[in-house]
């Protein structure tokens, strides 16, 4: 039996368990409250003409999750976990994400689960997608994508085959042209759609079989260093961080 399997097994019968879930991998941050598997309630914050700064976006998903508890009438004693889309993606808007995820399951005394944003795009899609094998890209600037492939079932449920990696515009190219098969999404792409903490519910038996993570360690998959970071080591011809 796989993990996806077993998280799915360890979930049937629950009833009213809570799922607050958080996704800021780009600079349209999202937040959704689930009851089981079903989104009760959903908000996506924009970045709009460049006039909202990743840091922002950050901001405002504190009463985004506060309209979303009081549009379903959910209180925050009962909440019972916390899922945090983990990147790859936007360096800042992920830092910020996750510290507001690890705060809230701080302060709420809950625990914290990751999830691959690639993996948020396919199951967060709307209209929902078909059964399949997707390729799920994100920008990571200079020319090349964060990508990673996802199996979509008949039930709705989903998993990542494997990390993500880093692509340039022709192996995405390439590899669209060589397994058609394969159906490409990301922002912009032939399905044009981006991570949705919505989501969360097509993927919750892989993040629960893969377990919480560790509160006070924990750090998104930002995929590669920030820009200033890989200024600075080059001019300093060394490592930041050791």
């Amino acid at each position: 039996m796989s993990k996806a399997e077993r998280g799915r097994k360890g979930t049937q019968g629950r009833t009213g368990s809570i799922t607050l879930a958080i996704d800021g991998s780009t600079y349209d941050g999202s937040v959704a409250l689930l009851s089981d598997f079903a989104v009760v309630a959903e908000r996506v914050v924009r970045r709009e003409d460049g006039r909202v700064s990743a840091v922002g976006v950050g901001e405002q998903l504190m009463p985004a999750i506060a309209e979303c508890l009081k549009q379903s009438g959910v209180k925050r004693g009962e909440v019972g976990r916390i899922v945090c889309g983990a990147g790859p993606g936007s360096f800042t808007s992920l830092r910020v994400a996750g510290s507001v995820a690890k705060g809230l399951a701080a302060g709420y005394g809950v625990e914290l689960f990751a999830v691959s944003s690639l993996l948020l795009t396919v199951t967060g899609a709307r209209p929902r997608l078909g059964a399949g094998e997707y390729l799920s890209v994100l920008d990571a600037m200079r020319g090349e994508v964060f990508a990673a492939r996802v199996i979509l079932e008949s039930d709705g449920f989903a998993a990542q085959a494997g990390p993500a990696i880093i692509l340039s515009s022709e192996q995405i190219s390439d590899a669209s042209a060589s397994d058609s098969a394969v159906r490409l999404i990301g922002p912009g792409r032939k399905i044009d759609a981006g991570p949705h903490a919505r989501g969360v519910g097509g993927a919750l038996p892989s993040i629960l079989a893969a377990g919480p993570v560790d509160l006070a360690s924990w750090e998104p998959d930002y995929g590669r260093l920030a820009e200033a970071q890989v200024r600075w080591e080059a001019a300093h011809g060394r490592p930041l961080v050791p």
